[in-house]
């Protein structure tokens, strides 16, 4: 089952970005950046990870960097777009049919049973 993780920026909120818009408009665009640094308040991190069974988890790092409260580089990668579904997922969906519930009585109340000394709901 794949396990999607971090920000979900999709195609159409990276073309929305321009260079010059101000911390507010892109936290207002994008969302809260899944890492911030107090040291380095002007890059934010958008980090989304994507693991699909046993293959090897997948990274894509986007990175702004801003100047003078000004979005002035846009470095990475972007992730892929919730709408458009997993990308290269091309198997349909598998239905697990689940039986309803069985009771089953476990070794101690089976035991009690035989001796005589079944417990009391």
């Amino acid at each position: 089952m794949p396990v999607q993780q971090g920000n979900i920026v999709t195609k159409d909120m990276l073309d929305a970005l321009e260079i010059g818009m101000t911390k507010a408009q892109v936290r207002f665009l994008l969302g809260t950046p899944l890492l911030t640094d107090m040291f380095h308040s002007d890059r934010w991190d958008y980090t989304y990870t994507m693991k699909r069974g046993h293959k090897p988890m997948e990274k894509k790092p986007l990175t702004l960097f801003f100047q003078d409260d000004a979005l002035v580089r846009v470095q990475g990668f972007v992730p892929p777009d919730p709408d458009q579904g997993i990308p290269g997922e091309d198997q349909p969906q598998v239905v697990v049919k689940v039986p309803d519930y069985e009771e089953r009585r476990g070794i101690i109340e089976r035991t009690l049973g035989v001796v005589g000394l079944e417990p009391e709901d």
